[in-house]
């Protein structure tokens, strides 16, 4: 733990801003871009196959590269082929397709002639990015991994208006629900808009919060709705009805109020307990001091909503939350660029590099665990993306703890029993 250097998976010709993994694929899809601005930094979407080259190294591949013209992807949600995009004040859905050449993927054979560096660009773990971001391949000696007939099409279908701040409309979080029944997002400008999935009819529009709205998760079967806020409060909300408000330091005495705001949550299984659900928010200091104070992680019920366990974390500000699909770790991400993986049930502290990045950690996604993604992730307990504004991509893997069978260790307690008896005969005859 500690201080060490972690491989690049891959890097981009931009910074980097959001990275899930597709379930079904198994790919690893990432965005940023640099905005409107005309620097000459692109804004893209690129898909990227990923591979397991040794027991614990990673090689990546750009598949595909879509451009999305001026507009960076800030945030996004996967769900069944889809990409619900956060591009300024919309959010842009966008639907894709792995396919091969001998299928005949029309659409993907189009978008190859007119995408960047298609099928060129590798990136490898294990050795770092020395040619700058000009998309050439990175030094090294892992095997290439990269299927030729792989294409990727991409088509957009939609585009919904999620924030209206009339001075600069930015959309902060998008999010499907569990049964990509509904899509749910949230702006600068406060509002909570929900719509209906495929439809896109608005379902709810309403003011959840004063200023920024910082993040939102839905529970499984839609009964409850969590937004954080830059005004301090965490909401839990029935439909567009306020249930509750949460507050995570009514145990803790020697917090102020608002000393702290929420950054994160999100909602989380209970491994091997079906019904049991939790709720976990990241609390960072309002102000900074010149000896840092620490940010909080809090466990809460999901169902009752009562705080469980709350933790310290560290004292440098968290940027970005995630976790895992079973529920059993949580991983965190920093303005310092430093990555962590927690123990879900205990709250401690299992994986830490500190600054991994060279800059904000601005988005964490876990392997899934699904078939593909187990497959991916080796002899590994987790294994977590992530990327930062340094435009670098990063996989951080906790490897299996070595356990001895039970009947292992009783067969050594019983020599060393043995042994004992017979050193006490041996040094004190008669004993026995």
């Amino acid at each position: 733990m500690g201080k060490r250097k972690v491989p690049d998976l891959y890097r981009a010709p931009f910074p980097l801003y959001t990275v899930k993994v597709d379930p079904n694929t198994g790919m690893v899809i990432t965005a940023g871009g640099g905005g409107a601005s005309k620097t000459g930094i692109k804004n893209a979407v690129h898909f990227l196959g990923l591979q397991l080259v040794r027991d614990h190294q990673y090689s990546a591949t750009l598949l595909h590269s879509h451009d999305t013209d001026t507009r960076a992807t800030m945030n996004m949600a996967i769900g069944d082929g889809v990409i619900a995009a956060g591009q300024d004040g919309t959010c842009h859905l966008m639907r894709f397709k792995q396919c091969q050449q001998k299928q005949g993927c029309k659409a993907a054979a189009k978008e190859v002639g007119n995408s960047e560096q298609q099928g060129n660009a590798r990136r490898r773990a294990g050795k770092g990015d020395k040619g700058g971001q000009d998309g050439a391949a990175a030094s090294g000696d892992v095997p290439d991994m990269k299927d030729e007939t792989t294409q990727i099409s991409v088509d957009s279908f939609g585009e919904v208006q999620s924030d209206l701040n009339p001075q600069d409309p930015l959309q902060k979080v998008v999010r499907f629900s569990s049964d990509l029944g509904l899509l749910l997002t949230g702006g600068t400008d406060g509002h909570i808009r929900v719509w209906e999935y495929p439809s896109l009819k608005k379902k709810f529009d309403f003011k959840a919060h004063e200023g920024e709205i910082e993040d939102l998760d839905m529970s499984p079967g839609r009964k409850h709705l969590v937004s954080v806020g830059r005004d301090f409060i965490c909401s839990v909300w029935s439909g567009n009805q306020l249930a509750m408000s949460l507050r995570w330091h009514d145990t803790m005495p020697q917090i102020v109020d608002k000393a702290y705001r929420y950054m994160a949550c999100r909602f989380g299984k209970v491994e091997d307990q079906k019904d049991a659900l939790r709720l976990y928010t990241v609390q960072i200091p309002h102000k900074r001091d010149r000896k840092p104070p620490p940010c909080y992680l809090t466990k809460w019920d999901g169902k009752s909503f009562l705080p469980m366990l709350t933790a310290p974390c560290g004292s440098e500000v968290i940027s970005s939350l995630a976790v895992s699909d079973s529920g059993t770790f949580i991983g965190l991400g920093t303005v310092t660029g430093s990555v962590a993986i927690y123990i879900a049930f205990s709250l401690q502290k299992l994986y830490y590099v500190q600054e991994s990045h060279g800059i904000v950690v601005t988005d964490l996604a876990f392997l899934p665990e699904t078939l593909k993604g187990k497959h991916i992730k080796g002899n590994n307990e987790a294994a977590m993306l992530s990327v930062a504004v340094d435009s670098r991509c990063q996989v951080h893997a906790v490897r299996n703890r070595r356990s001895f069978p039970i009947w292992l260790v009783l067969f050594f307690c019983g020599l060393m029993v043995v042994g004992i008896i017979l050193l006490l005969q041996h040094f004190f005859p008669g004993f026995i």
